[in-house]
């Protein structure tokens, strides 16, 4: 795929998660983000501070690698590494918006088991750092995204193109957005 062409997907992407929250989740009161259908589903508020400790971790990773990078000429092809596309292609959603392969979150990022991650503003906090993810996305593009690599968020070993690793934080951020709708439009979902 072409550099442009990956930048596109992923500003694409961005843009409908940002008008997506804007719409569906915005104006929902404590006791609508609040609610699940069961107790062992994660509620909006959740499924927001799951996203959002993975985009302080990601944003602060990118921000960081962009501005320190030895690759600062951008390529006009890009290539996912295979173990960057089986990555992103697990996480990116089906063509029907379903999931194709369900995933356990680490712990660092389950608010289940870190509650105190959940906050009152974490919708907000979320869809301010995806207004973020689009400036940090214009920046990228005056790098290397098959060169450049970071860390991934709960393991320090293993490294990923930047490219790849856009791919995979905005196919994740898409996927738990398409979670949140699909509890949204439950028809138990308090009116």
């Amino acid at each position: 795929m072409t550099t442009s062409g990956l930048f596109n997907e992923l500003e694409k992407i961005t843009t409908e998660n940002i008008l997506s929250i804007e719409s569906n989740f915005s104006n929902l009161t404590d006791e609508q983000l609040n609610w699940k259908p069961r107790s062992d589903n994660w509620n909006i508020r959740e499924i927001f501070a799951h996203l959002y400790e993975f985009a302080k971790y990601y944003h602060s990773a990118f921000s960081k690698k962009i501005d320190t990078t030895r690759f600062n000429e951008p390529s006009e092809a890009f290539t996912s590494s295979p173990l960057g596309k089986s990555m992103w292609k697990a996480m990116k959603l089906g063509n029907a918006k379903n999931v194709k392969r369900k995933m356990k979150a680490h712990k660092l990022y389950n608010p289940t088991i870190v509650t105190s991650i959940v906050t009152d503003t974490v919708v907000a906090d979320f869809l301010n750092s995806q207004k973020e993810l689009l400036h940090i996305l214009e920046r990228a593009k005056k790098i290397n995204v098959r060169k450049a690599k970071i860390k991934l968020a709960y393991n320090n070993v293993i490294k990923f193109r930047i490219g790849d690793a856009f791919l995979y934080v905005i196919y994740h951020n898409q996927r738990h957005i398409q979670q949140a709708i699909n509890l949204r439009n439950n028809t138990k979902f308090p009116q």
